[in-house]
């Protein structure tokens, strides 16, 4: 089991425009399918109520993040076309959090720090 301090994991909530459901999940399924192949990937996965669309993903490291937008960032931008953001939290320890500020600016996300965490 990974220490929950390499851990970084993002909460990002979107709000699909109305009657373009259908080609939002076709998007989900795009991401999906490139993130199957990362190696800093620990899960990645959708879920949805109503028009609501919530991934819950997480990543060894700020590293393994950042690959995963460059391998999702070109169907991501065109999801980004028939959904909006609605709220985005990031989950890690300071130098991770630190590192994609940056990157994740546009985001607007809210960063929350780790303090502490089980391991097996």
């Amino acid at each position: 089991m990974i220490h929950p301090e390499k851990v970084v994991s993002i909460h990002p909530y979107f709000k699909v425009k109305p009657g373009q459901m259908t080609e939002a999940k076709s998007f989900l399924r795009q991401m999906v399918e490139r993130t199957s192949t990362e190696e800093g990937n620990l899960f990645y996965d959708f879920t949805i109520n109503g028009d609501v669309v919530f991934c819950r993903e997480a990543y060894v490291g700020a590293d393994g993040m950042l690959k995963h937008l460059e391998n999702v960032g070109l169907v991501l931008a065109e999801f980004l076309k028939v959904a909006d953001v609605l709220r985005v939290e990031v989950h890690a320890t300071p130098a991770n959090l630190e590192k994609l500020k940056g990157p994740l600016a546009g985001l607007k996300p809210e960063w929350f720090v780790f303090e502490c965490g089980v391991v097996k």
